[in-house]
């Protein structure tokens, strides 16, 4: 890729990228931990619905293997942030042979029961149950969550560039020299991707994924783990007893930028709240703030890093990186 392409790179979220990756966690023999309790909940309904719906069941067989899913169900948007229906119209405009001729290339031979007709509508009915049951009930607090990682990204570019943005941003993902960005370990050929349109996407995810719609739209799927987490960290007493457990919660999350909203989605509170912390945290002269876009942003001063890490909470030697 060349600055060009980099020039023209946005951030975004998908449902489309969310649900599929939910898809594919529930369908993967081992997860992260913090993908288990999600997956054992919503297993067993994926479960009845395949045993129900013989081609979906043969559908989903087909489509996954360990290091390629079939190109129809990939299909970057055209746009950020657009619903799922708007994104699944392209993969409902495929003919069968298509949706047959991606499932063999993962696949090889198919069985007969995927020589039925309507397999690109029984494809986007499928991840639209997956959205419905799984993903939905949960999408704001997620794209909150997706959202505080984009803007901590979009900030970082001004003091590391592209080259530190994308670096490590997903597993295998590395950033390397004239322009170069492996995104697999898989020994797969180039590509040349100059004068084309990438689209970097936070999901939920196991890992990151390559996609594409060619001749000219490629997206980076890379994973954020947010809405999984499980119980924060402990607080030091004494940072707890001076500061009050929440605003104690809030401060120790800000040595990496983070705004309001995206606080109140990774900690579990309410919008109105966080802000009354930060009000008295920035009052106190403990966090800075400085707008990036329609966000505005909260990170540690020199006086809360060093409060912070005398409390214990942070190594003395972990700096509190600023956006730009």
């Amino acid at each position: 890729m060349d600055a060009d392409v980099l020039a023209r790179t946005r951030f975004g979220s998908s449902p489309w990228a969310e649900t599929l990756a939910g898809l594919s966690i529930l369908l993967a023999p081992q997860v992260q931990p913090w993908h288990r309790d999600w997956r054992t909940a919503h297993l067993p309904q994926l479960r009845a619905r395949l045993a129900g719906d013989e081609v979906a069941a043969a559908l989903v067989r087909a489509a996954f293997s360990r290091t390629w899913t079939a190109d129809f169900l990939t299909v970057p948007p055209h746009a950020p942030d657009l619903t799922l229906d708007e994104e699944l119209e392209h993969l409902e405009s495929l003919p069968d042979d298509r949706i047959r001729a991606d499932l063999e290339y993962v696949s090889g031979p198919l069985p007969a029961v995927l020589g039925a007709t309507g397999l690109a509508a029984r494809a986007a009915e499928l991840l639209r149950w997956t959205w419905r049951t799984g993903i939905a009930p949960e999408w704001e607090r997620r794209r909150r969550v997706l959202r505080a990682d984009v803007v901590s990204r979009t900030a970082r570019l001004s003091t590391e560039g592209w080259s530190g943005v994308l670096d490590g941003i997903g597993p295998g993902v590395r950033w390397l020299a004239h322009g170069r960005l492996q995104v697999s370990a898989q020994p797969y050929p180039p590509r040349d991707i100059r004068g084309r349109d990438l689209m970097l996407i936070a999901a939920h995810s196991r890992g990151s994924s390559v996609s594409w719609h060619l001749p000219d739209r490629y997206a980076l799927v890379y994973p954020v783990v947010g809405v999984f987490a499980t119980a924060p960290a402990p607080l030091p007493e004494p940072l707890a007893r001076l500061l009050g457990r929440s605003r104690a919660r809030v401060l120790t999350r800000l040595r990496t930028p983070g705004s309001t909203s995206a606080l109140g989605a990774e900690l579990g509170l309410p919008v109105g709240s966080v802000g009354g912390h930060l009000r008295v945290l920035l009052d106190a002269g403990l966090v800075e703030r400085r707008r990036s876009g329609r966000e505005v942003l909260y990170w540690w001063s020199d006086a809360g890093q060093a409060l912070v890490t005398a409390a214990g909470a942070v190594p003395d030697d972990a700096g509190a990186p600023q956006p730009g």
